[in-house]
């Protein structure tokens, strides 16, 4: 992706790297994601906060020992945090670890842009693009198919989605 370029309303998007700094929106942002699944158990006072900040952590754990060399980067419109790409990469594959827009930034054609980044990377270099998309996310679903992604393996709580070229336009 170019380091930035102008939405429709001249609003200007870019990608940086994550810095520990950012670790609090990070959270937040996070959380919001998981806002539904969450809501759906009771808590005891600050229960759901240390679940979240667990999870959190173990996420990036995670996805650290996977993809060591995976770019944490956060998506910014005109210089306000606005939601986060992690992106994982390997001689074979690019794996679209994680993306994720606070609602407000969200229907505004930034997840379209940097999709259609994603893949003309894969073209360019022959690779195959791969994200993982939660089971009860039908939004997200549909997003991805819009682009040419296919459900390739039903992981339980997830789907296993892989963008398939013979879907270019």
């Amino acid at each position: 992706m170019a380091n930035s370029y102008e939405l429709p309303d001249g609003q200007t998007v870019q990608l940086r790297p994550v810095t520990p700094e950012d670790d609090p929106f990070l959270l937040s942002l996070y959380a919001g994601t998981r806002a539904a699944e969450l809501a759906q158990v009771e808590w005891q006072p600050g229960q759901q906060e240390a679940f979240v900040q667990w999870q959190f952590e173990m996420q990036r754990r995670e996805y650290n020992v996977r993809f060591p060399d995976a770019e944490y980067d956060l998506i910014e419109v005109s210089g306000q945090p606005a939601g986060r790409i992690w992106i994982g990469r390997t001689a074979e594959e690019i794996r679209l670890l994680d993306i994720a827009l606070l609602p407000e930034f969200q229907n505004r054609g930034i997840g379209t842009h940097l999709i259609d980044w994603l893949i003309d990377e894969a073209k360019t270099t022959g690779k195959r693009l791969r994200h993982m998309v939660f089971v009860l996310n039908n939004n997200a679903h549909r997003f991805y198919e819009r682009f040419g992604f296919v459900e390739i393996e039903d992981m339980g709580g997830y789907k296993h989605m892989e963008w398939k070229r013979s879907n270019e336009s």
